[in-house]
């Protein structure tokens, strides 16, 4: 472990810039904490704390100036990573036919993602599982990114990481992680490139009482964690209970809006969208990100398979704490609780499953 002063992290910043990366990092816009293009330390959110629940998020202001005191807005690593719209393909007609070529990426530049969570790199390894092997531009991007995280010290009221074992505490799929102290910061590498920025940044090695702080950090953080879900036989519970009241309940109060899975860091549905300019010369094809609370998403063979929004929530939770285990042998969600701070009705998906579990097999069931 490393310390690193307070100025040192601009210098991180300036030395990744310098390389030829595109740094991205928590900034204040539009009342929440997002991921933005940063360039030193006057974008970074100074002073500023959340204050999140189901169905609410605020900031307030404080004047003690640390940058991390916060959880997460709505943003996480996914949207630069595997961007909300992507062109894919160009087809142009030409006098030798028509042909078709890759879109260019509207910036090439390598992506330094600064100040991601440890749900958050937990989330990218997921999406890992879905994209790295199948799709080229998500690969492109993954493997020429810098992951620098940040270690909580302040969870939110909607965290349920620790039930998870996704945080608090970075612990893998770091190329760099941050533990804001009182005047700098621990330094932990996890990786040669890591390495490499670090002796590039000039630190020093971190004394037994700032290891010791971190440690310190890292425990308040879990035991401050605000909300825990038992994960015990998953994802037999959720199998059992396909027909569980639960859902007409949850099902009736649900918006199919689809902000939970906008803001959900690992879910990955898409759809891809074909568009012809009106003079027939050109063509493209885009990728967008879908939800399966839409009634389109779900059109197959002629008809909406799942038409109620019960029958929507069913298979977004299913899948994301059952079904995903059996895809992808981890399951679909990392505890950050962004689906409950931003569902406008305030779902929270830890108390659905406890209500699920509370009357698995004790419980007349009726079709959701």
């Amino acid at each position: 472990m490393w310390y690193l002063e307070r100025d040192g992290l601009g210098r991180l910043i300036g030395l990744l810039a310098e390389r030829g990366y595109r740094v991205i990092g928590p900034t204040v816009r539009d009342g929440a904490v997002v991921l933005d293009e940063v360039t030193g330390l006057a974008d970074l959110p100074a002073g500023v704390r959340e204050v999140q629940g189901p169905g609410r998020y605020r900031l307030e202001r404080t004047d003690d100036g640390r940058l991390f005191d916060w959880a997460h807005g709505p943003d996480a690593g996914k949207r630069f990573l595997f961007p909300p719209r992507e062109r894919l393909t160009e087809i142009r007609r030409g006098r030798e036919g028509m042909r078709a070529e890759p879109a260019p990426e509207e910036d090439d530049r390598p992506l330094a993602l600064l100040g991601l969570r440890s749900c958050d790199l937990h989330a990218i390894a997921v999406q890992d599982r879905v994209f790295l092997e199948l799709d080229e531009r998500y690969r492109r991007r993954r493997e020429r990114a810098v992951l620098i995280g940040v270690n909580c010290a302040v969870p939110g009221s909607t965290c349920f990481c620790v039930s998870m074992g996704t945080g608090p505490r970075c612990t893998a799929g770091f190329d760099l992680a941050l533990t804001e102290l009182a005047e700098g910061f621990a330094l932990e590498v996890g990786s040669r490139l890591g390495a490499e920025l670090r002796d590039a940044l000039g630190v020093r090695a971190a004394t037994d009482g700032e290891r010791a702080e971190v440690e310190a950090i890292a425990r308040a953080a879990a035991e401050r964690m605000g909300r825990s879900l038992d994960v015990a036989d998953m994802p037999g519970l959720l199998y059992r209970n396909r027909e569980h009241p639960r859902w007409g309940d949850v099902g009736a109060r649900c918006l199919a809006c689809a902000n939970c899975t906008m803001v959900c860091p690992t879910c990955f549905c898409h759809d891809v969208v074909d568009d012809v300019s009106l003079s027939g010369e050109t063509a493209t094809r885009t990728r967008e990100w879908a939800s399966c609370f839409s009634a389109e998403y779900s059109w197959a063979a002629g008809a909406v398979v799942r038409e109620s929004h019960a029958a929507r929530y069913l298979q977004w939770l299913t899948h994301k704490f059952a079904s995903w285990i059996d895809q992808f042998g981890v399951s679909g969600c990392v505890g950050c609780g962004r689906c409950i701070t931003w569902c406008p009705v305030g779902i929270d998906v830890t108390e659905e499953i406890a209500a699920i579990r509370a009357s698995d097999g004790a419980v007349e069931v009726r079709t959701a």
